[in-house]
């Protein structure tokens, strides 16, 4: 039998089924979100990065014990639970049952014991392996003088991990949101060695995994189906910009090209604002310090007269009204305001008036054998690429010349640069940020103690600094170490093997369709919290 169906009837077919292919092609469209990261990683190894350009890759990639939420704020990451000794040395962590790595096979409590091992393992050269220093022998075991059987890690069984502490440490689940205490996969190390991070190669138990990495082009994640909250992350596939061009940036995101940018220059805020409106170009505090180190084993920066007459030199509220358009604000202190409990020793310079400032400066100078009538005074300033960073050298160069030196600037790309400064290379003056990896003063002091061979960028070396350190871990008394902590700061602020300069904000452009985008002082902003409207 034949049927025919009326012209009528046709079309409504042809309608309905355009319709249903619309809603379905809507429906399962690929959702992509495109981020400038602000530089190309050194790598993706967690127990060899150090700055937040790495950091926002791989905690895409690799999930800890604990993460940060969207607000900044610790919580429950692999692990689902935990308790803690009365004593506060000893954590019991509960893995989540379903927590998976990228290939399919288990993340269990072994995958820690093995990761954080390898990150002290003195083999390693994990720069940032003194974040697990809380961890019993684990200084030990870092520094060659014990043995990784003796570490506090303990696998009870496959979902429990215990980790016991030298001593209570009030900010340590904010420790286990740091890189080095991200899990790798140990199956994977050992078949692919160094090339575990590779495309095709790596596995990862985050909300994304590794698909493509064209060096200085991009870097692209892909959803992982086999994360254990993968029902809740809302986009499929991230795209990382590495351009540390920041007018290029800006012009991709203005174009649509780019939905979320890490920093901008700061002096271009208003026009951007203007341009985009105040809602796609954010501006938030953090607890990060923007500096300058000295390299102290060389003359004439080994001399503290040197050092302090070049950083009370420095017009700090120029760099941040001018050249940063009060996005930053002026510092005289290493460590930044908001540390709960602490406040910082007030340098004896910061009242006083700029051109006050500058005569004493010469006057050190000349103390020092410098300026008229003595030695030339040759400064070269290193800093990483970065126009904000580029206009800040400038200026300082120009408030140097002012002294009698003579001054000139170099750059390198930020991946170049800090693998400069960690090998222990040879400056004079170079750039430097931190950024808080967790809300404690010791985390900024800790970087100028003589064993940092990574961050202790200057090489600064003073024995009674190295032991009011030493003291602050082992005082339990929070209001006494704080204390100590304090005298440990106005110490390295009378000898200056560093001068900051500024209390860092945190820049982002951020497009109307991203939501769930927070500002927050640790500057995490994880892409699984994120989705495109």
């Amino acid at each position: 039998m034949t049927y025919r169906i009326s012209s009528r009837k046709v079309g409504k077919i042809f309608a309905t089924t355009a319709l249903a292919a619309l809603l379905s092609s809507t429906a399962f469209a690929e959702t992509v979100i495109r981020r400038g990261n602000g530089g190309e990683p050194q790598t993706l190894d967690q127990a060899k990065i150090s700055i937040d350009i790495e950091g926002f890759i791989v905690r895409d990639l690799f999930e800890g014990l604990t993460v940060y939420d969207a607000n900044g704020k610790v919580a429950p990451g692999v692990a689902e639970s935990w308790t803690i000794s009365d004593d506060g040395t000893v954590y019991t962590f509960k893995l989540r049952d379903n927590a998976k790595w990228s290939d399919g096979s288990p993340v269990v409590a072994g995958d820690f014991v093995y990761s954080m091992t390898r990150v002290l393992d003195p083999a390693t050269a994990a720069g940032y392996a003194t974040i697990l220093y809380p961890i019993k022998g684990a200084e030990a075991f870092n520094t060659s003088k014990g043995q990784a059987d003796a570490l506090g890690l303990k696998a009870v069984d496959d979902k429990t991990l215990e980790i016991t502490l030298e001593r209570a440490t009030p900010y340590f689940l904010q420790l286990m949101t740091h890189y080095t205490a991200i899990p790798v996969n140990k199956a994977n190390i050992e078949k692919f060695g160094a090339d575990f991070t590779k495309p095709g190669n790596l596995v990862s138990n985050g909300a994304y995994e590794l698909t493509e990495y064209v060096a200085n082009d991009h870097i692209t994640a892909v959803k992982n189906p086999d994360y254990w909250d993968a029902a809740n992350v809302k986009i499929d596939k991230v795209i990382y910009n590495p351009s540390e061009d920041q007018a290029a940036v800006a012009r991709a995101f203005e174009a649509g090209e780019l939905d979320v940018a890490y920093n901008f220059q700061a002096d271009q805020r208003d026009f951007l604002t203007k341009k985009l409106g105040e809602d796609q170009v954010q501006a938030s505090p953090a607890l990060a310090t923007y500096y300058y180190a000295f390299d102290t084993r060389k003359p004439p920066f080994d001399d503290v007269r040197v050092r302090k007459a070049l950083s009370i030199a420095v017009d700090r509220d120029f760099l941040s009204e001018k050249v940063y358009g009060g996005t930053q604000l002026p510092s005289y202190t290493f460590v930044p305001p908001g540390m709960e409990g602490y406040t910082s020793p007030t340098p004896a310079d910061v009242d006083k008036d700029q051109l006050d400032r500058e005569d004493e400066a010469k006057e050190l100078l000349k103390e020092a054998g410098y300026g008229e009538g003595g030695k030339p005074l040759k400064i070269d300033i290193r800093y990483n690429t970065n126009e904000n960073h580029k206009k800040v050298a400038v200026a300082v160069a120009d408030m140097w010349k002012a002294l009698g030196a003579e001054v000139t600037i170099q750059n390198l790309d930020v991946k170049s640069h800090y693998a400069y400064l960690q090998e222990g290379g040879s400056f004079d003056v170079a750039r430097a940020g931190w950024s808080a990896d967790y809300a404690d003063p010791e985390n900024f002091l800790n970087l100028l103690v003589s064993t940092n061979k990574a961050f202790n960028y200057g090489h600064y070396s003073n024995p009674k600094f190295d032991e009011l350190m030493k003291a602050s871990y082992e005082e339990k008394d929070q209001a006494k170490r704080m204390a100590i902590l304090a005298e440990a700061e106005a110490l390295v602020l009378n000898e200056y093997p560093v001068t900051p300069f500024m209390n860092n904000a945190n820049l982002w452009l951020v497009s109307r369709k991203v939501k769930g985008f927070s500002q927050n002082a640790v500057n995490e902003h994880l892409t699984k919290y994120l989705s495109i409207e």
